[in-house]
């Protein structure tokens, strides 16, 4: 399968994801790193967005041992004229967080960016304190290539949103 490693797989997103999108939006813990507003989200809401999102390339990571699904990538501005995308990644499963399952889709993800669609470059977006996020980027290439500075307040000061990029060339397999 292409989109499989020893512990995990992606599958396309699907209807049925509606109701796990919806907990992962709304979970304040998940998304003080992924989104800039914590606006809570109806199922409505959610159902809207998967309508919007459907037909791209939009993935729910599952973790095969217990078929479980952990998290969500996706290409939400693929450019096959340019050769480029951006990239979003979440692990939305708290019990799976600090166990390398992040990083082991995010090498998948990169994997099908660069030798399966043949891309050029890879940009994604990520916040200054997310230092974890950012170690993790950065080994497998990305560099800060600029900042929208203090442009997020969260807990009472200004954070940058670092706008990372990696080339194809520049493209460290393994992330180590």
């Amino acid at each position: 399968m292409l989109f499989e490693t020893e512990r995990i797989y992606f599958r396309k997103l699907e209807k049925k994801d509606i109701s796990i999108l919806h907990r992962w939006q709304n979970d304040p813990e998940v998304y003080v790193n992924m989104s800039d507003s914590f606006d809570l989200y109806s199922l409505e809401d959610i159902e809207t967005f998967y309508e919007k999102i459907k037909d791209g390339k939009n993935y729910i990571i599952v973790e095969k041992k217990t078929n479980k699904e952990i998290g969500r990538v996706a290409l939400p501005f693929l450019n096959f004229e340019q050769q480029n995308t951006e990239i979003l990644i979440m692990i939305g499963e708290k019990d799976y967080w600090g166990k390398g399952y992040g990083k082991e889709a995010f090498q998948l993800l990169l994997k099908y960016i660069f030798n399966e669609l043949n891309l050029h470059r890879a940009t994604l977006k990520v916040f200054s304190f997310n230092n974890k996020a950012v170690e993790m980027y950065e080994k497998f290439g990305f560099k800060i290539e600029g900042k929208l500075r203090e442009s997020l307040y969260r807990n009472g000061k200004w954070h940058d949103i670092y706008v990372m990029g990696l080339l194809k060339k520049e493209y460290v397999k393994e992330g180590t």
